[in-house]
């Protein structure tokens, strides 16, 4: 392996960062850029309910040996909630199951973190990337500053941004722009005393509702009661324009359903909009590659979402560099 290539990787969610870490374990010079001002995408924010991913499960051996060392590491703990069903016919019914459920600590965007370490990242909005006559890569930021060249080029970014991006590479460009993604609502409700009901979490069947947790549930969070609920797709499809009072208003009536309590009134209030919150169609791509580009696209979207396989997935596309 040559150690004298410069990797360029687009997007620190967490496809991004594995892809970033993968390559940098093996000697490359990598740069990541990241245009939010935090890392780890749907993973939420640092000091902050979860909002985005609620926990992940493990499948895959080599998923499951990095979970077993960040657990080791005290990154990551097992969440065993008191879990629940909930549909208009049946009610409220427990759903006792054996997944293992791990949660990042002391909030699930605290991982990203801990798996980037020290490796730098370049706060900077890519909005173009070129090809070179030398068989490099340009970038262009925002602000029309000009970075490179790279010998190689990963896009781990939603796939709405990375097919705009891609018009050096029109087959890649064609694949990822056929890739839906669809929304999701996420309210995080505080409130000055426990909620009269036994549940921990809940997926939910029917309404605008498709997941309940009581956030300080899961491992070292602040005892606070605080709840995070999150709306299906179809219902943030329809509710995309909505003003975000509407949309908490609806949802904490949909939560005060499902408990079969009324809600007092919260002390603290936060509502996020994901436009691009989970893939509509689970796929098996991976990640893909133009390896005479020097051009790899990664996601969690390429495997049909999940923590593990943004993981993943990022992990294939550094190993598609690496085989070059």
């Amino acid at each position: 392996m040559s150690n004298t290539r410069k990797i360029a990787v687009i997007g620190a969610g967490l496809a991004g960062i594995s892809a970033a870490s993968a390559l940098v374990e093996a000697g490359v010079d990598v740069t990541l850029f990241e245009r939010d001002s935090a890392v780890g995408g749907r993973l939420g924010d640092v000091g902050k309910p979860d909002l985005g991913a609620q926990y992940f499960t493990v499948r895959h051996p080599a998923f499951r040996q990095a979970t077993r060392e960040w657990q080791q590491r005290g990154w990551i703990a097992e969440w065993s909630p008191r879990l629940y069903h909930y549909d208009h016919a049946h009610g409220l019914r427990a759903s006792a199951d054996d997944i293992q459920r791990l949660v990042g600590i002391p909030d699930m965007a605290t991982l990203a973190e801990h798996l980037l370490g020290s490796d730098p990242v370049c706060d900077s909005e890519i909005q173009q990337i070129q090809r070179t006559a030398d068989e490099h890569w340009l970038l262009q930021t925002a602000d029309g500053t000009q970075l490179g060249p790279f010998t190689g080029l990963v896009l781990a970014t939603a796939p709405a941004t990375a097919a705009l991006l891609l018009e050096a590479a029109p087959q890649v460009q064609q694949d990822v722009a056929r890739v839906r993604m669809r929304p999701c609502w996420s309210l995080a409700l505080r409130f000055a005393n426990p909620l009269g009901t036994v549940l921990d979490a809940c997926f939910v069947r029917d309404g605008p509702l498709d997941w309940l947790a009581r956030n300080n549930s899961k491992p070292q969070r602040p005892a606070d009661e605080l709840w995070v609920a999150q709306s299906t797709a179809s219902w943030a499809e329809e509710h995309q324009h909505a003003s975000p009072e509407l949309v908490a208003s609806a949802l904490q009536q949909a939560m005060a359903e499902v408990l079969g309590v009324p809600l007092p009134e919260a002390d603290q209030v936060q509502i996020r909009y994901w436009p691009q919150a989970r893939p509509a169609e689970e796929l098996k791509w991976g990640a893909l590659a133009a390896p005479k580009l020097g051009l790899y696209v990664c996601g969690d979207w390429c495997l049909g979402g999940r923590i593990e396989n943004a993981w993943l997935s990022g992990r294939q596309a550094a190993k598609a560099v690496l085989d070059k």
